[in-house]
């Protein structure tokens, strides 16, 4: 499927990254494309976990807020450039054992209009 000129912006980039602290899963998932790809930071494969297609995007970001119910993105900063995008942030959460971990990382997007076709997750992990 051919993609469309990039109309994304700024402002919408910073509310999906809203979303995502509100936790609205229903929200983020209309953010994305019909044929849309999420690449999580972690998994079992080179690229993490890959979610394709709308209701596979939606379990990955439902399994994200099982493991993290308290997470939330901050110091989130982000900017389009024609059809590919980036953020920056900051995740911090609770750990298994209830002691707050943070971990920074980044999002590289591919938009199709002003929707979401790819995101693909980084993060930074400290020894140990």
């Amino acid at each position: 499927m051919a993609t469309r000129e990039s109309t994304m912006t700024n402002e919408r980039l910073d509310e999906f990254m809203e979303a995502w602290n509100a936790h609205d899963v229903e929200r983020i998932v209309s953010f994305f494309a019909h044929d849309c790809a999420f690449h999580a930071s972690v998994g079992p494969e080179l690229m993490g976990a890959t979610y394709i297609g709308k209701e596979e995007v939606r379990r990955g970001v439902a399994a994200f807020f099982e493991r993290y119910p308290d997470g939330r993105f901050e110091d989130a900063t982000a900017f389009v450039a024609g059809d590919r995008g980036a953020s920056e942030w900051t995740f911090v959460a609770s750990g298994p054992d209830g002691v707050e971990i943070a971990t920074r990382g980044c999002d590289l997007f591919a938009f199709d209009g002003d929707l979401i076709r790819t995101k693909n997750a980084f993060r930074k992990a400290r020894p140990g």
